[in-house]
């Protein structure tokens, strides 16, 4: 036999509106009362389904998560955090990746809204203003994490001072000429402001940016090949260090200048951002910089939760990041 709510209420001699709140643990209901109908569905074993919990609560427990891409490690890291931190409280997460794509970007964000999930969690990679308009637009509890957004909810890192600290950590080590390896900066964090903390710090050092220095690649091994490739080949002087804003993009410059017969630290010190796993096996290992992702991921649960459940919640949330020193500098 099925057992419903109205088997519980009847076999526990309460109302159903009883059961209901002892079930969702919301409401007066006094402990006599409660622990019979506790008694009862300890004896038979009764679980609400999903689908009747979502009709009665109008919640699907379901959060949608939408990442930029399923190949690195630093979305993975933050949906860790996040998928942790959700199942405490009987949430289930639903991922939508856009391969960096801002039409799919704003397309899953319709999807995700039609499938009625609780809230969305935006891992962005940029702050164009189309997209941000349309964010604002949405009617659902919504958290961004690692970009900077005013009047959303997001969790972001300290991208500039981690920047800026970085380039001081090269200057500590006697390096003057600094080269570095971005991204495009329509990725305001990665792009923009991590680019900005080390201009701003060669120049209030005095020392010079050539602007072949400067190259740009994508959020992959082989373009941080070639940034440093670009960097060697069209630069007049020869930088003696080189700061790119990811692992993988410091990672595949190193292998270009291994191929060069150029030695890591000796003729060209690396360092990226990220902490990744990979960081600390290619040789030499890496010095990076970490910014936490699981934690970010796990802060962003907490903000959203707070949200659909109407309790305080913090706007805006900067997470630290720490310096980890390796052999490649």
């Amino acid at each position: 036999m099925l057992i419903t709510i109205k088997h519980i209420a009847k076999m526990a001699r309460v109302s159903r509106s009883t059961v209901s709140r002892v079930l969702n643990n919301s409401g007066y209901v006094s402990e006599e009362a409660r622990k019979r109908v506790e008694k009862v569905i300890e004896d038979t074993g009764y679980a609400p389904s999903e689908q009747a919990k979502s009709l009665r609560t109008k919640k699907t427990k379901v959060i949608g998560v939408i990442l930029p891409t399923i190949q690195t490690e630093t979305p993975s890291r933050i949906v860790t955090g996040l998928g942790r931190e959700l199942s405490k409280h009987g949430y289930q997460i639903l991922l939508a990746n856009t391969d960096h794509n801002i039409e799919k970007e704003m397309e899953n964000l319709d999807l995700l809204k039609v499938r009625q999930v609780d809230g969305i969690v935006l891992i962005a990679t940029n702050t164009e203003p189309e997209l941000l308009k349309k964010l604002e637009e949405m009617d659902i509890p919504l958290v961004i994490v690692g970009q900077e957004a005013d009047g959303m909810m997001h969790v972001s890192y300290d991208d500039y001072h981690a920047a800026r600290e970085l380039t001081r950590f090269f200057m500590e080590k006697g390096h003057e000429k600094i080269a570095f390896i971005g991204v495009d900066e329509t990725d305001r964090a990665v792009g923009y402001l991590r680019k900005k903390g080390f201009l701003d710090e060669m120049r209030e050092q005095g020392l010079p940016v050539e602007k072949e220095w400067i190259q740009k690649g994508i959020f992959d091994i082989e373009s941080g090949y070639e940034a440093m490739n670009r960097v060697v080949e069209t630069s007049e002087v020869r930088p003696t260090a080189t700061f790119a804003v990811t692992d993988r993009l410091a990672i595949g410059a190193m292998k270009y200048l291994k191929e060069q017969g150029l030695h890591v630290p000796a003729d060209m010190a690396i360092a990226g951002i990220g902490a990744s796993e990979m960081a600390q096996y290619v040789d030499p290992p890496l010095t990076t910089v970490d910014y936490q992702n699981e934690r970010a991921g796990e802060k962003a649960a907490q903000q959203i939760l707070a949200k659909i459940d109407s309790r305080p919640f913090q706007e805006k949330i900067i997470l630290d990041y720490r310096l980890i020193v390796r052999d490649s500098v």
